[in-house]
């Protein structure tokens, strides 16, 4: 049985395919198209799951929409309707996206797959985040928790699943808690990521990234925008949002009073936390002081998200009893909480969809139909997330011919991990391609740019001369499984997957915070731990490197420039490699560096 799970038109457009419960193949359409984030109808990806598959269209069972387009419209008309004449903007605009395609989905499907209408199903956007979780992780019952913008009119669940290992008979998710729109943690978090001068929907983890550089000093004021219960129910003060009504902006001059003048987007962002020697080259007092002020307030708003989420956890462990959770949702991919929720609830395990957001809802309506509506048995575990394209040794020399690149082919693995592992000794940055290309927004080996943790300057040449982003960006620590305790505070690494994905973020143990400077974000790490059986390549190089150097960790970060999404195709390696400062590219066994 072949179903084919599909998202788009939002963000993040995504395809996943299941044959007969195991997942063959999923990718974000972004990794096609190379616009980030694209959230158009996603034939690229479509086409790629089919080929994977070596299946045609016909072949499919069904294909399952990742919401319920009606529902969804249903709660634009009501809010449209019922805060006239302020969002005559948005009425305006919301007829013409949803006339012009989202209204037609169906039909849409059908056409382009050449599906009868009776194979195109719909599952609600809770539920499709729901079963993302639940029917990838290893447990056979767990409390749920899916927490995001928006879906129809669903903004955070709690409940339980159960899956079936056997018959399927008894496989249930049950979403018995529910927050519905404008009340969304989500959202709320978005529009402090708008003033904070950063893109919504693709600057919440800068948030993120920013916060450990200020203070939790406006809590106070964050409480004024949302109440919260003991449960993590929560309610906003609309008196602050805009985003129900306006295209433009998600709060307030009313916000702004009470936090002071939005960041400037792209403005240069310094502090005394950031340069405690005062050595920016445009160091000015005034502008330091003022991104002190905006640290802190990120501070606050990522403090403030993840004790409702503590709270949210508590609640729905206590009521479920059970030791397991499982999440999904965009407000998932928050590693700073979820590295909490190890640590300072009763759940003893956790599994988080790698995933997270709107891409992962066509993986989890693909589960959600094979399992609650067909009542089939369980078979499979996402162990890994290498699920996208991979590319042969002729594709790749072709790419390499044709951009007129000089290339070293190291045929032995072995000779290769240990080139590579002394390359990074010596200092140079690597881009590394191999095999499939991962689904979800981390880089977990497959396109990945790796160098020399130990070497405090890597964090400032990988951003700055690299990665052409902003300087506070943290670095992600990958590294040996069996060897984790020794730098992080993360009991039982091997048991924890949300680590595999680069989902939660640990204290890194004081005494080995200056032995890894490059990866250490003030005492902490978002870290990626790989074992052999998984990415064996991946491992060898960072064992090698770690015999050469003692130290078991590498530097890893996404195989893309700022602004783009993480490279594809040995052409966007290539180009990234040729306009960036990467001083070595390996792809598969073949090596390419730069003439000094």
């Amino acid at each position: 049985m072949n179903i084919l799970g599909i998202s788009c038109f939002y963000h993040d457009a995504a395809v996943a395919l299941l044959r007969d419960g195991m997942l063959v193949a999923a990718a974000e359409e972004e990794r096609f198209t190379r616009k980030k984030h694209d959230y158009s109808f996603p034939k690229r990806a479509i086409e790629f799951c089919l080929q994977q598959a070596q299946i045609a269209s016909g072949d499919l069972d069904y294909v399952v929409f990742y919401e319920k387009p009606l529902v969804k419209f249903e709660r634009i008309l009501m809010t449209c309707l019922g805060a006239y004449p302020k969002t005559w903007r948005v009425f305006r605009e919301a007829m013409i996206t949803w006339f012009n395609e989202k209204l037609w989905i169906k039909g849409l499907l059908v056409r382009h797959l050449g599906l009868p209408e009776n194979k195109i199903l719909f599952a609600p956007h809770h539920m499709s985040h729901a079963a993302s979780a639940l029917y990838c992780s290893p447990f056979k019952e767990s409390a749920i928790l899916t927490i995001d913008g928006v879906g129809e009119w669903t903004t955070a669940t709690i409940g339980r699943g159960t899956a079936d290992w056997n018959t399927g008979a008894e496989n249930a998710m049950d979403l018995f808690g529910e927050i519905r729109f404008p009340h969304s943690l989500g959202l709320l978090y978005s529009a402090f990521t708008a003033f904070l001068g950063f893109e919504v929907n693709e600057g919440e983890y800068k948030v993120m990234g920013m916060a450990p550089y200020g203070e939790p000093r406006y809590m106070d004021e964050v409480y004024k925008l949302i109440q919260v219960g003991d449960d993590g129910s929560f309610h906003l003060n609309m008196e602050y949002f805009s985003f129900y009504h306006s295209t433009d902006h998600t709060f307030n001059q009313r916000f702004v009073d009470l936090f002071g003048t939005p960041r400037k987007r792209e403005s240069e962002f310094y502090t005394a936390t950031t340069h405690p020697q005062r050595d920016h080259p445009k160091w000015d007092n005034q502008v330091a002081a003022d991104n002190q002020k905006y640290a802190d307030i990120a501070a606050s708003i990522q403090r403030v998200t993840e004790d409702i989420i503590l709270k949210m956890a508590n609640h729905v462990q206590r009521v479920t009893g059970s030791k397991n959770l499982c999440m999904a949702g965009g407000v998932a991919l928050n590693s700073v909480a979820n590295g909490r929720i190890l640590r300072e609830t009763e759940f003893e395990d956790v599994f988080i969809q790698p995933a997270a957001g709107d891409s992962g809802g066509a993986l989890g309506a693909a589960l959600y139909t094979y399992h609650i509506l067909l009542k089939k048995p369980r078979k499979f575990v996402l162990e890994n997330c290498y699920w996208g394209a991979g590319y042969s040794n002729s594709e790749i020399v072709d790419a390499l011919q044709s951009k007129g690149l000089a290339f070293e082919e190291i045929s032995d693995d072995n000779c290769l991990v240990e080139r590579v592992a002394d390359g990074l000794t010596q200092g140079k940055v690597v881009g590394w391609f191999q095999g499939r290309f991962e689904w979800g927004p981390r880089a977990l080996g497959n396109r990945s740019i790796l160098a020399d943790p130990r070497r405090a300057e890597m964090k400032g040449i990988v951003n700055e001369k690299i990665k052409f982003r902003e300087p506070f960006r943290p670095f992600a620590p990958v590294i040996l499984e069996e060897r984790t305790q020794e730098y992080l505070a993360l009991s039982e690494p091997q048991r924890h997957y949300p680590a595999r994905f680069m989902l939660l973020v640990a204290p890194i143990h004081p005494d080995k915070q200056d032995v890894i400077p490059a990866v250490n974000h003030l005492g902490t790490g978002r870290l990626q731990t790989i074992r052999r059986d998984i990415n064996p390549r991946y491992y060898g190089v960072v064992e090698k490197f770690g015999a050469a150097t003692g130290v078991p960790v590498l530097m890893n970060t996404s195989f893309n420039l700022r602004g783009e999404p993480i490279v594809g195709t040995p052409a966007n390696a290539i180009w990234t490699f040729t306009n960036s400062g990467l001083d070595w590219l390996v792809m598969e066994n073949f090596l390419v560096t730069k003439k000094i």
